[in-house]
């Protein structure tokens, strides 16, 4: 990956003025008071500015390499024409994990997050996590032989998980090893160490409780309680989204589209204060009924503006983006083939001819908190996990995922090219978290200087 310096600070500023435009321009004319929230949160830190900007990470990632053969990306070390082109997170840093409740009922710790999910090099995604681990380590001063073991410990965690994969893989007759279940999700009965504490503070959660903090009884009625993050919609906005609530409908699992009693809506308002990556987008929360009359087991629902991932601009393969209809439906198709067992409310419809994304806003949703990890041993433990979830997520999602884009086992892609220089892997992971990491820290002043110097067009 090109990583080298452009030139002077000036120059690179002129780099990402001209990147943020590109990535950011249309959304930030809409509503720049969104972005002043976004930039400000980008601001405090090197890893916040590096999290809200992927759109950097992959013009660096293409500059100069004429993006591969076919537009695919298949450039670089461990790439060729199948490794170069696997579903990949298309975000993955340290804190894009979290707990949820899968389909069949259990508590998980995973990936979460896949409004970037495309179809890339796998590379991109290891390569894109390990530089957060760069950050996050000289945020809490540890040294570069520290970060250096960090990294490798992620490397051999994702090498060790793949290599058992598509040995499982072969053994199955090419059936896939992450299904197999010869390789445990990170559950209430295998995780450890801080990766339990965040299951079991998931535990504690409950659908009440969500129901509590957002929601009020008016009327015999449960509905959303005004203020705070909730936007009273007027009536042709509440018509429209209703409409394509009806759309979001058919695209449910069957096992879900049984349960026509859930669907009646109570009420619906428009939210504001997400995260970083999604300012601008407008987006709704749905108030369902549930599966009875009880008011303690309603349902909340988002729906949200699906935008492009910052990895599609830089894969330009026809035959990758003509197989989504729109955005919303790009991040569901993803997010199932990434996401074994996924949440059996997500789905895709259209508003105002544009793609939304719609899932359950979920108690059981818990990011790990990394301002509590201090101590090396226990960072070192996480990390591991994280690269054997990493590998996990990457060898869901292959010829057994149900599409035809990725027509081949990603585990025995991917073990077959890291076994052709074993040692040269984790070299390579290391080597470019420090430098990208070093770039990042520098970028993240530039950045600050621009940003409060007036000079980001439109803010």
């Amino acid at each position: 990956m090109a990583t080298q310096q452009s030139g002077t600070a000036e120059a690179r500023a002129e780099r990402i003025l001209e990147v943020f435009d590109s990535a950011f321009g249309e959304l930030l004319a809409a509503d720049p008071a969104a972005f002043q929230v976004k930039f400000r949160k980008m601001a405090a830190s090197a890893f916040a500015f590096y999290r809200g900007t992927a759109c950097l990470f992959y013009a660096d990632a293409t500059e100069g390499d004429g993006r591969g053969a076919e537009g695919t990306g298949r450039t670089g070390p461990f790439l060729d024409e199948h490794t170069g082109r696997v579903w990949i997170h298309g975000d993955l840093h340290a804190e894009n994990f979290g707990t949820y409740m899968d389909a069949n009922g259990r508590l998980t710790f995973n990936v979460n997050d896949f409004d970037e999910a495309f179809i890339g090099p796998f590379t991109w995604d290891l390569q894109r996590f390990s530089a957060s681990v760069a950050l996050l380590g000289y945020g809490k001063a540890l040294s570069d032989g520290q970060i250096t073991g960090l990294v490798r410990t992620y490397a051999d965690a994702y090498r060790e998980r793949i290599r058992a994969l598509a040995a499982d893989a072969g053994a199955d007759g090419g059936n896939d090893g992450a299904r197999a279940g010869t390789a445990p999700s990170l559950t209430l009965d295998t995780a450890q160490g801080p990766v339990l504490a965040a299951l079991r503070s998931a535990r504690t959660n409950t659908r009440f409780g969500l129901l509590e903090s957002m929601t009020e009884i008016r009327d015999w009625e449960r509905r959303f309680t005004p203020g705070g993050g909730a936007v009273e919609l007027d009536r042709a906005t509440r018509s429209e989204v209703l409409d394509a609530f009806g759309g979001y409908i058919a695209t449910l699992p069957g096992s879900t589209r049984l349960r026509t009693d859930a669907y009646r809506v109570k009420d619906v308002v428009g939210r504001r204060g997400v995260g970083i990556g999604s300012a601008g987008l407008p987006s709704y929360n749905i108030l369902l009924e549930g599966h009875s009359d009880a008011l303690e087991n309603d349902l909340v629902i988002y729906m949200k503006q699906a935008q492009a991932p910052a990895v599609a601009r830089h894969i330009t393969d026809p035959a990758i983006h003509g197989y989504f209809r729109h955005e919303g439906h790009r991040t569901v198709i993803s997010q199932r083939a990434l996401q074994a067992h996924a949440d059996p409310w997500l789905g895709w419809t259209e508003l105002r001819g544009t793609g939304q994304l719609v899932a359950e806003v979920s108690p059981y949703a818990v990011d790990l908190d990394w301002s509590d990890l201090d101590d090396l041993a226990e960072i070192t433990q996480v990390v591991g996990d994280l690269g054997r979830a990493t590998a996990t997520m990457h060898a869901a999602a292959d010829d057994e995922s149900g599409h035809t884009l990725v027509p081949f086992s990603t585990e025995r892609a991917i073990d077959a090219a890291i076994s052709g220089d074993e040692e040269g892997f984790p070299q390579m992971l290391a080597d470019f978290a420090h430098e990208y990491g070093s770039r990042t820290r520098r970028d993240h002043q530039i950045f600050v200087d621009l940003f409060r110097n007036g000079r980001i067009p439109g803010l």
